[in-house]
């Protein structure tokens, strides 16, 4: 055997590991992993309007 060939076993070796452990540990939706239970939402409590925004100010200034 040479270098080359010892390499190219260790890295298939290498490689078959990591993807055991990604496979493992990675997001593959729900394959083998239990359901998340629906959370469910409350409403919001209303919330208090501002007043209306009100027009210019006009007065009267003398001249």
């Amino acid at each position: 055997m040479n270098s080359q060939s010892v390499a190219g076993l260790l890295g298939a070796i290498v490689a078959s590991i990591v993807m055991v452990v990604a496979i493992a540990y990675g997001p593959i939706g729900q394959f083998g992993k239990p359901a998340k239970p629906a959370s469910v939402q409350q409403p919001a409590p209303p919330l208090q309007q501002a007043p209306a925004p009100r027009g210019p100010v006009i007065r009267e200034v003398p001249n």
